[in-house]
């Protein structure tokens, strides 16, 4: 996976609410990251959690499989496959796996949060790498859209 600036291609992830997300054990995997936004999928083991934290970006969460409670600036919300739920910047928010399954889901943050080469199998290896700055959205990812224009990242003919 690549850690620079995404190639104007498609980028295809079939199955994304069934089998693919059910097959998955790691507990972070980034799949795509964009200019402005991180697909990242997530498995919350059996009596796990993501850890109660706040980002500094936005971040939608699409639960695939398993059932779980949501934590959004103190209020309570079930989850399940299916459900999407909105976390602005700077919302605290936990998400627990309250199930006899994994908790399974993706997510997308605008701006992204992760290196686009994160692969964790644990929550531990997560918070650990985190906490040494060795998972860190890369600059690229953090620009304005006047800045990516001018550097040639962004064409509005969509020709390049």
């Amino acid at each position: 996976m690549s850690s620079g600036p995404p190639k104007h291609e498609m980028q295809y992830f079939p199955n994304m609410t069934a089998a693919m997300p059910s097959e998955s054990a790691e507990f972070r995997r980034v799949l795509w990251t964009g200019l402005y936004s991180q697909v990242v999928l997530m498995t919350v083991p059996v009596g796990g959690d993501i850890g109660d934290e706040v980002h500094t970006v936005d971040q939608a969460l699409t639960f695939t499989s398993g059932v779980g409670k949501a934590t959004i600036n103190g209020k309570d919300q079930d989850v399940k496959a299916g459900d999407l739920m909105v976390v602005p910047a700077g919302t605290q928010h936990q998400f627990v796996n309250t199930g006899p399954t994994p908790l399974i889901l993706y997510t997308i943050y605008s701006p992204a949060e992760h290196d686009p080469r994160t692969v964790h199998q644990t929550k531990e290896e997560g918070d650990e790498e985190e906490e040494n700055g060795k998972d860190k959205a890369p600059d690229w990812s953090r620009k304005s859209q006047a800045e990516n224009e001018k550097a040639g990242l962004v064409n509005t003919s969509g020709k390049y």
